[in-house]
């Protein structure tokens, strides 16, 4: 698009994407290094393997607990309120797990993953912020910008991991301690943001469908169905590669570079996802999804050598943008404006109840369903089928629906 196909009133958009994109760089660069230490740290700290990646289980858990209220605060105060409070809670999640590290407290650094949580709930709403301002033209190129802001956090973020993982004789307490300094320099990137505050609604609108009868329509069902099952297989095994890696006798910065290459897997088809959308169908997108998830998986069980790893994460990263994405899109075609809060909000916290249960059964599948970390990683990746036949079934139901009914 260029700049004589954009409204002269996008001048104020264009310098808050320019923010959002810093922010999505800076403070989106400790996602990437929680989920490569997170499980390596847990494993250290834990009295049991099979609880290693609680930690990530336990991020993923405040992000879906903290989505209502951050939402609420951003609804009331603005959404400079809500991304300051994230911030917040992200220098205060990285503070106590470094004070977990330093005692050598699992539950103390258990509990500063939950606090990271609330800071993961506000960082998904970058991409929603950068459209405040916008105008319709310019609206798609605007998201697209921040998620660009997320190639770079996978870029910087698996590198600080290298530089500070082993600075301090605790390891990873260094990593913890620029997670600290990434929120409250980042965080003053919020003060040039200049995003109104949100009319307050209106109490003579619809209502619109309850809760039910909204997860009750086909169509809302199953892009429910699709959009659980790719994050939390995403989730599954993304958790667990840190420490298949690692286990299998590769170094932590080889594990970082194959997590720098799934993440960058995740977004960068974020460019071109919508307008394969348009071409082809979601739910041909969608199907494509399932499919390179589940090739993924494949990929994996063939070996543990390095290449192995690489090409089963990018894969993983490709099927969940392709799933994530179409399914998102499927659920927004599906109701109205009126039931936007109440289907959007009940899609995350359905969503993200699965990824954390994903998460959670990651760590015990890799460290307790066999003898060695080869086992363990051929148990994560088996596990993927049911749960991709569910969601394979799912479409597929929809599609040969009659579309009369």
């Amino acid at each position: 698009m260029t700049m004589s196909m954009t409204s002269p009133s996008d001048s104020t958009a264009k310098k808050n994407v320019a923010i959002l994109v810093m922010a999505q760089a800076i403070l989106g660069a400790q996602m990437p290094m929680i989920f490569i230490i997170g499980g390596l740290a847990g494993q250290s700290l834990a009295s049991n393997p099979c609880f290693a990646t609680l930690p990530i289980s336990l991020i993923v858990a405040g992000s879906m607990a903290a989505a209502n209220p951050i939402s609420s605060i951003m609804q009331r105060w603005g959404r400079r309120a809500g991304f300051f409070t994230g911030a917040f809670f992200g220098a205060l999640g990285g503070l106590v797990g470094a004070y977990g590290l330093y005692l050598g407290s699992f539950p103390v650094f258990l509990l500063g993953s939950l606090l990271t949580g609330v800071y993961m709930s506000a960082h998904g709403f970058y991409r929603f912020a950068a459209a405040d301002t916008a105008s319709e033209s310019f609206r798609p190129k605007a998201i697209s910008y921040v998620m660009a802001g997320g190639l770079l956090s996978a870029i910087i973020g698996p590198q600080i991991v290298k530089a500070t993982s082993q600075v301090f004789v605790i390891p990873f307490l260094g990593t913890y301690f620029a997670v600290i300094a990434l929120n409250v320099l980042g965080s003053l990137l919020f003060l040039f943001l200049d995003i109104p505050k949100p009319a307050p609604p209106r109490a003579d609108l619809p209502k619109g469908r309850s809760r039910w009868e909204l997860l009750t329509t086909p169509a809302i069902a199953v892009a429910v169905i699709c959009a659980m099952v790719s994050y939390a297989l995403m989730n599954l095994v993304m958790t667990s590669t840190p420490l298949a890696v690692v286990g299998c006798g590769f170094s932590e910065n080889l594990a970082a570079d194959v997590v720098t290459s799934h993440v960058l897997a995740m977004y960068v088809p974020s460019f071109f996802t919508g307008h394969l959308i348009a071409r082809f169908g979601v739910e041909k997108v969608v199907a494509a999804g399932l499919v390179i998830l589940a090739a993924a998986g494949a990929v994996a069980l063939q070996g543990v050598e390095l290449e192995n790893f690489f090409v089963a994460l990018i894969l993983l990263g490709l099927g969940w943008n392709f799933g994530f994405i179409g399914a998102t899109t499927m659920l927004a075609g599906s109701h109205s404006a009126e039931e936007r809060g109440r289907m959007q909000g009940m899609n995350d916290f359905l969503v993200f109840g699965g990824v954390t249960m994903a998460s959670l059964a990651s760590g015990g599948l890799m460290n307790c369903s066999g003898g060695n970390p080869v086992e363990g990683w051929t148990a994560v990746n088996m596990a993927m089928a049911p749960f991709l036949v569910l969601a394979g079934g799912a479409l597929l139901w929809l599609v040969l629906r009659p579309k009369e009914a």
